[in-house]
């Protein structure tokens, strides 16, 4: 299975909303106490443990299709399962899904016009802005200072969320892990 986390590389980005995906996968190389496989031609970051791969695509969001496609060719990955932030879910809250419309999120855009759309999807909460013009300015912010106290526990449950999916069905993780409600 690929685990991919989206985000945008570089220190400007590291700890903004639209970068979950990649704080998720970061926490997932220490659990797994995964070994970076990287190669120049992956145009991210890949690390391995087990038969899994989990993957940081360095190209920006809106390209991030391009790395998932090499990995996914290079190792033969079925599964992929891609790790994202979601503005139309309340902060906090974690969702499972196959397949669907991106949403207007780029980085799934860019995977869905290279391998399909038919991977399994961990929505990540953000919620929204106030006014719909604010939305690029709005994802790639730092959390509010409310929002980082719960920001660490919501991490370490999505990685046992996904932790579960290697596993498990998709029906079974969302059963168990699903979380509708914000955390503030």
């Amino acid at each position: 299975m690929l685990l991919v986390g989206l985000g945008n590389p570089g220190s400007d980005y590291k700890e903004t909303r639209h970068n979950i995906g990649f704080m998720v996968i970061d926490e997932l190389i220490k659990r797994f106490n995964a070994t970076d496989v990287s190669k120049s031609a992956f145009l991210g970051d890949c690390y391995k443990f087990q038969n899994h791969f989990l993957l940081k695509p360095l190209t920006f969001m809106n390209l991030s299709g391009d790395s998932v496609i090499k990995v996914k060719n290079f190792y033969k990955c079925k599964e992929v399962v891609v790790i994202h932030d979601d503005l139309d879910l309340p902060f906090g809250s974690l969702r499972f899904k196959i397949g669907g419309g991106h949403g207007g999120h780029n980085g799934l855009k860019s995977i869905d016009s290279r391998i399909g759309k038919e991977y399994i999807r961990v929505r990540m909460g953000i919620g929204k802005p106030e006014h719909k013009g604010e939305v690029s300015s709005y994802v790639l912010s730092k959390f509010s200072s409310d929002q980082e106290k719960f920001l660490d526990q919501w991490i370490a449950d999505t990685c046992d969320a996904v932790e579960f999916l290697l596993t498990n069905s998709v029906n079974d993780t969302s059963s168990k892990y699903t979380k509708k409600v914000a955390l503030c």
